[in-house]
């Protein structure tokens, strides 16, 4: 019965740190659009 409940709580962890690195994944890349977004606004505004 131990077992089962390590399995468990080890399962939880695994899938929380992947959850957890998938989330940082997308903040990543909303994070480079945006600069991305950001650099070509800027830039058009500075030639304008």
């Amino acid at each position: 019965m131990n077992i089962m409940i390590l399995l468990l709580i080890l399962a939880l962890l695994i899938g929380g740190i992947g959850l957890f690195f998938e989330a940082l994944r997308w903040l990543l890349i909303i994070a480079v659009i945006v600069a991305i977004v950001a650099v070509v606004t800027g830039r058009g505004r500075g030639r304008a």
